[in-house]
């Protein structure tokens, strides 16, 4: 689906058509959940967040502005769900570790785990600032611009931000070990 798509949907949904509104969930609903997971380290939560996200762009898909992309509106109400409900709950729950189906040796699951492991709590002893950049460059793909967009300011700062934040990040994994 591209913007064009997106801004053809959303027309639809507001006509509507809740079909069109089907094929954005389609298209968003797997993204929207991983940002939700990286922020709040739970499925069952990043599930309902992700529920909740659909409900409210649903509810005020009249305030969307087409100037901007789509994607960026719904990352941003993602993300101001996926803080809220962090800071509402104030509790971290470990990661549910995946084992690929390739099986490897049990030494390099244990070093697999105790990485991830200290790579996540490393990422949530930072600030709420810098755990989003490095969430929506590195664990969700994003562009310089597309962070930019979603977060609401300037790319340099987005770059500035991603700087300072993998500072901080190699500071508390080197403290870790």
């Amino acid at each position: 689906m591209t913007e064009g798509q997106d801004i053809e949907s959303v027309r639809q949904t507001l006509q509507g058509n809740q079909r069109a509104f089907e094929a954005i969930v389609d298209r968003y609903q797997k993204p929207i959940y991983n940002v939700a997971y990286r922020i709040v380290s739970s499925i069952d939560e990043a599930e309902d967040i992700t529920q909740t996200v659909f409900i409210k762009a649903y509810e005020n898909l009249q305030s969307y502005n087409n100037k901007y992309k789509f994607f960026s509106w719904l990352y941003r109400i993602a993300i101001n769900e996926s803080l809220n409900h962090k800071q509402s709950h104030k509790r971290i729950e470990s990661l549910k570790e995946h084992v690929n189906s390739n099986d490897p040796a049990p030494d390099e699951l244990l070093y697999e785990k105790q990485s991830s492991q200290a790579l996540h709590e490393a990422l949530n002893k930072l600030k709420s600032d810098y755990k989003l950049v490095i969430i929506l460059k590195h664990l969700q793909g994003l562009s310089y611009s597309e962070i930019s967009e979603v977060l609401c300011i300037p790319e340099k700062t987005v770059k500035s931000r991603l700087f300072s934040a993998r500072q901080h990040l190699r500071d508390k994994l080197s403290q870790q070990l």
